[in-house]
């Protein structure tokens, strides 16, 4: 099947590479080449990177709109970043991929919203694409529970794996058969803030776990240990019930065991 693909991010960027070994990628739609990292260098948003290594054509303007052409009757779109304006949705096929079990976390950050409020399961939602914020009418969803040591790059990996597998079924039906999501249990996964990365060493242990399971391995959790600023990539609950970082980096430096940088400290 001949479709376009919407996407940014990297959990998009891997859902792309798995629809390009089953299907022709009529273009990329992403973002525009942006600031990254320490350095603010521009660089390509993971999706391009893989579409550049396709051969797959890239558009990347700063809004999309009606004027661009896609050359597709479907477009999977999945972490892209910008709204779809409502009249480039009319003429063709929108499926919207959202990695979680909606209405549940709508939103920006549905992988780390859950891991941080402690839920046992997450899943996957193919749905429509519609003006409202992740609220079309579903065509698929597969739910997966989510492992106590599992972090944000483990649920997107699992994620982007059941995608694939929905959107075959999906776009395998000639006419996808849509139902409404539920009116009520919604819930929103607002965006990773700066406060929500510090990691507030009076809370209970295994919240602060999750805390730096959710943000791993993209973002990182932010904490003062024996007076030093780190990132804490890695938590465990101890023995003793407190919280033991496993794996940090203090800033300045790469990433490093945690015991291995207590000795250097000592």
């Amino acid at each position: 099947m001949r479709i376009a693909v919407a996407a940014t991010a990297p959990f998009g960027a891997d859902v792309l590479e798995r629809l390009a070994a089953q299907h022709e990628i009529s273009c990329l739609l992403t973002r525009p080449d942006a600031p990254q990292g320490r350095g603010r260098k521009i660089a390509a948003p993971p999706a391009k990177v893989v579409a550049v290594g396709l051969g797959i054509p890239v558009l990347q303007p700063e809004r999309p709109d009606a004027g661009l052409d896609l050359d597709a009757p479907t477009v999977v779109v999945c972490a892209y970043g910008l709204l779809i304006p409502e009249p480039m949705l009319a003429g063709r096929l929108w499926l919207n991929v959202h990695p979680s079990l909606l209405p549940r976390w709508r939103g920006a950050a549905p992988v780390e919203r859950a891991i941080l409020a402690g839920d046992a399961e997450t899943g996957v939602t193919i749905h429509e694409t519609v003006k409202e914020l992740d609220a079309g009418p579903i065509a698929a969803q597969e739910r997966f529970p989510i492992g106590p040591e599992d972090d944000a790059g483990a649920v997107f990996e699992h994620s982007a794996v059941v995608a694939a597998q929905l959107l075959e079924a999906v776009l395998a039906e000639p006419s996808p058969v849509f139902v409404p999501q539920a009116g009520d249990g919604a819930t929103y996964a607002d965006k990773i803030a700066p406060a929500d990365r510090i990691l507030d060493l009076e809370r209970p242990a295994d919240e602060l776990v999750r805390q730096v399971r959710a943000l791993s391995p993209h973002i990182g959790a932010r904490a003062e240990l024996h007076g030093r600023p780190v990132t804490v990539w890695r938590a465990r609950v101890g023995e003793t019930g407190a919280f033991e970082p496993v794996e940090l980096q203090p800033d300045g430096g790469k990433r490093m065991d945690a015991a291995a940088w207590l000795r250097g400290l000592r």
